[in-house]
């Protein structure tokens, strides 16, 4: 018997993309492809538009026009990809029965849950906490229960938004160092944050964002070194894009 293997959600590509909401245009014309690889970190000013692109790559807002296709295919369902907003909601559980409740709406046999918990809780340093209610936890503990959530479904894809925002010095670093351990696992992180300092830490490529458009993209070590436009060379010098 051949066993197929399960089709790939990369690479996504966004072919001429635009969102507009309530007459406002959101995204516009954003034609980018997400490869496989290095962590691909979007930058951009407040009100760039960095949430939307990550909500349409995932699949969860439709486009006002163009097209977002999964590893080649149009409208598939986000089996393989999993995202974490920027402020995710703890349930009003234990930190294991979180991680337990994305479990259920996965493909791991319930065999395996108390396994895989100890696991994730292992991987995301939450070990020993697993009978803590989510709720009571530190803001940079939550985040890491939400990557824990997210990675109980086995995704190829993770989307992040703004993973370290509010978080101090040390719940960053930790949110930092699991990134690149999820990345060295052959997880494509697709990630934005408003900290040029965990960009050039964490990127393998950058997608720049301004007024809804992606004005650069490309190696991180080439856009920090010589951003090719004023928007860019602006932003990475600290000023202020309105």
């Amino acid at each position: 018997m051949t066993v197929r293997a399960p089709a790939s959600d990369l690479p996504i590509k966004l072919e001429d993309v635009r969102h507009a909401a309530r007459a406002v245009t959101i995204l516009d014309s954003v034609s980018l492809t997400l490869s496989p690889g290095a962590p691909t970190v979007v930058i951009g000013p407040n009100g760039a538009g960095k949430t939307t692109l990550l909500a349409v790559a995932m699949g969860l807002i439709e486009p006002t026009s163009g097209r977002v296709s999964w590893g080649g295919r149009a409208h598939h369902p986000p089996l393989r990809r999993a995202f974490v907003r920027q402020r995710p909601t703890m349930l009003r559980r234990s930190t294991a029965a979180n991680i337990k409740y994305a479990l259920a709406t996965g493909t791991v046999a319930r065999s395996e849950w108390p396994t895989r918990i100890v696991e994730l809780l292992n991987l995301v340093g939450l070990s020993g906490l697993g009978e803590r209610p989510a709720r009571r936890l530190s803001g940079g503990e939550q985040q890491r229960l939400a990557l824990a959530r997210a990675l109980a479904r086995d995704p190829e894809v993770l989307l992040l938004d703004e993973p370290t925002a509010s978080l101090d010095p040390a719940a960053t670093k930790a949110i930092e160092d699991l990134v690149r351990t999820i990345a060295a696992r052959n997880i494509k992180v697709v990630m934005s944050t408003h900290d040029l300092g965990e960009a050039r830490r964490l990127a393998g490529d950058i997608v720049f964002m301004h007024r809804g458009r992606v004005v650069e993209s490309g190696p991180a070590a080439d856009f920090f070194a010589a951003p090719t436009t004023q928007e860019a060379r602006r932003f990475v010098a600290g000023e202020l894009l309105v």
